[in-house]
């Protein structure tokens, strides 16, 4: 069966799963770009919003649902397992381990392209690495989880990589 051509957009993060070589943390810079562009249309009076929180927990949510349909035609219509060209899991696992500095960026947003936005890199760049870890390393039951059928073995893996970098993230949030 052909899958497509929404079905490829999606599964390939809009083509970042074609960049070599790393398209994992290609495709997992594509997602923070997005996240971002998300995140500086926000306005800092909105945050701690109850709609906003959903907002926020819904995108990974249908990242996450869009990007099984999606990676499900793919597998399908080439038959590879894994291919390292879908990387809309990077995508969810990596909003999913964005989440507890949802509101540290938007109040540091400002600065984080003036001059001194280095200052403002480990808000973003802690919970990016600690995803790309997880996702590399697959503890348990990270590993375990990939052989589940097609797109849910594609995407759910990454989904629980990005819920490990959330929690250790949070941990070390006091420390930004």
């Amino acid at each position: 069966m052909k899958a497509s051509r929404w079905a490829w957009w999606v599964a390939t993060g809009f083509g970042s799963g074609w960049i070599k070589p790393a398209p994992g943390t290609w495709g997992s810079l594509a997602a923070l770009a997005v996240w971002l562009l998300f995140t500086a249309l926000v306005p800092l009076r909105f945050s701690g919003r109850w709609w906003l929180e959903i907002v926020f927990l819904a995108l990974p949510a249908f990242m996450t649902w869009i990007g099984i349909k999606a990676s499900d035609q793919v597998v399908r219509e080439t038959g590879h397992k894994d291919p390292s060209y879908i990387v809309a899991d990077e995508w969810a696992g990596l909003w999913i381990a964005l989440w507890p500095v949802r509101w540290l960026v938007v109040s540091n947003l400002p600065r984080m392209f003036g001059a001194d936005g280095w200052r403002c890199l480990p808000i973003v760049l802690v919970p990016f690495l600690l995803f790309r870890f997880f996702d590399i390393w697959k503890p348990w039951p990270i590993r375990q989880i990939q052989v589940l059928p097609d797109g849910q073995g594609v995407v759910v893996d990454d989904v629980v990589a990005g819920l490990y970098a959330l929690v250790v993230t949070q941990v070390l949030m006091p420390f930004f």
